[in-house]
């Protein structure tokens, strides 16, 4: 089937489900899915019922779509990503932006949980990401183009909204929220990286590294959907603390910022 014919039928059934027309996307990653609990007049629909979703095994990520209203604003939420480390293409990573992209959002926030490289950086930050290495060597966009979803050679000058940056920052300084600004690394996974490794990305010049994010933000940037990412630092990337590193660390230090995050996001949507 064509790739535009798979998006239309998602969105299709995602409609059939729900009146509401939302203009605000958000993707939440590890350990942040309670963002999606705060949504009013809330429907839920299951990643399994979407036609040609995938579903992501990852811990702290609950398979649900989540639409509703927040801060007088109609926000479709995904409860849950797919990674690329899980086997998934990222045709099949990427297609809930373009799924949003027909609904009609304007506008995208990506979350995600990550490891800091910034040793000037510490567990439990938040970061606003200004800009991303891949270090992947693959890139979503691969393959024959689909002009009707965007252009062949993207400009990637500007993936992050400055203007959006700026309304966050504005956020977190009216409410007294230490929100990190830095560059993300894309590092496939599902092994962190080596101590050698981080200290590589640090040189080429990222601030924290993580599993996610990269692709979805440059087929947003491909879709003309306005974009920002925000991590939440759940740990120091490996080799900068003389300490194992673990899945279970991240649920925890996301719990222990979910109530930083949930104010930060529920005013900046206020603002957008």
């Amino acid at each position: 089937m064509h790739i535009t014919a798979e998006i239309q039928e998602a969105v299709t059934f995602i409609q059939s489900k729900c009146d509401q027309k939302p203009t605000i996307g958000i993707i939440l990653g590890s350990g942040l899915g309670p963002f999606a609990d705060t949504l009013e007049n809330a429907i839920r629909i299951s990643y399994n019922e979407i036609p040609h979703f995938a579903r992501s095994e990852a811990v702290g990520h609950a398979n649900e779509l989540v639409i509703g209203e927040i801060a007088g604003k109609v926000v479709v939420a995904m409860k849950g990503r797919f990674h690329y480390y899980e086997g998934y293409s990222l045709d099949q990573v990427t297609f809930p932006v373009r799924v949003m992209k027909m609904l009609g959002i304007e506008k995208l926030i990506i979350t995600n949980a990550c490891g800091a490289v910034n040793t000037n950086f510490k567990p439990g930050d938040l970061m606003l990401i200004t800009d991303h290495i891949n270090l992947t060597g693959n890139n979503p966009l691969m393959g024959p183009n689909n002009a009707e979803l965007g252009v062949r050679f993207l400009d990637v000058s500007e993936v992050y909204s400055k203007k959006l940056r700026g309304i966050v920052a504005g956020v977190a300084e009216k409410m007294g929220i230490t929100l990190q600004n830095g560059v993300y690394a894309w590092w496939s996974g599902p092994t962190y990286e080596t101590p050698a490794e981080v200290r590589m990305i640090r040189t080429l010049g990222a601030d924290a590294v993580g599993m996610s994010t990269v692709p979805e933000a440059i087929i947003a940037r491909h879709s003309g959907i306005e974009t920002i990412g925000i991590s939440c630092l759940t740990n120091m990337a490996c080799g900068i603390l003389d300490q194992p590193l673990g899945h279970e660390e991240v649920i925890e230090t996301a719990e222990r910022v979910k109530g930083t995050f949930l104010k930060l996001v529920t005013e900046s949507i206020a603002q957008f």
